[in-house]
């Protein structure tokens, strides 16, 4: 896949997520602060403005996006998200094509990045409810990039609809125990919105 293919891929999850940031919100405004859209929004726009404007490789590509993220304030999921680029960025090949071989090599630096800095689990109700999931499936894939994508992003959203029949465990809905049975997680559903993008060439 050249820099160009992945580069539009990333516009498309980023165009994703901004067309849900209504859905975020309301779902947000459930058990949380209901600023994961607004919250989201800025971190895909700067995730989208860099690429856009990157003129190295991917690697250089993904590290601009990194980086327009850390800069961003807006809670727990600025760090996360700049953690998860960071750690495709660093597993990233020099110049501008990447293999089946390398995407897995990327996403699986990633979320072993993200997990190290999240500390949640599958089921504990949160964005790694879609990450993990989605990663799994990237590793497991047996396909071209194409059936990649496509494995992770039904993996992810998958993932994020699993978490209506979690408890939440992290952050301020946590205090809402069970109440939260029957809502998604907000963080899980902007990863998965991520992932479909990223499906869409």
């Amino acid at each position: 896949m050249r820099k160009d293919e992945l580069a539009q891929r990333l516009i498309h999850a980023c165009t994703d997520v901004i067309a849900s940031e209504d859905e975020l919100t309301r779902i947000d405004a459930e058990f949380g602060d209901a600023d994961h859209g607004l919250t989201m929004v800025k971190i895909v726009s700067a995730i989208s403005q860099a690429v856009v404007a990157s003129e190295g490789g991917i690697k250089e590509m993904l590290d601009d996006a990194a980086m327009a993220v850390m800069t961003l304030n807006g809670g727990s999921a600025v760090p996360l998200w700049n953690t998860w680029l960071d750690g495709l960025q660093d597993a990233a090949p020099e110049g501008n094509e990447v293999t089946v071989e390398d995407l897995k090599a990327m996403f699986s630096n990633a979320i072993s990045e993200l997990a190290d800095m999240s500390g949640a689990q599958v089921g504990d109700k949160t964005m790694m409810d879609a990450f993990i999931p989605a990663s799994e499936a990237v590793a497991a894939c047996t396909g071209d990039e194409l059936d990649l994508f496509d494995e992770a992003a039904d993996a992810a959203e998958a993932g994020a609809e699993a978490t209506k029949g979690f408890v939440s465990k992290f952050g301020r809905a946590k205090s809402y125990g069970e109440k939260t049975l029957g809502t998604p997680d907000a963080g899980a559903v902007s990863a998965a919105c991520f992932f479909r993008g990223l499906a869409r060439p």
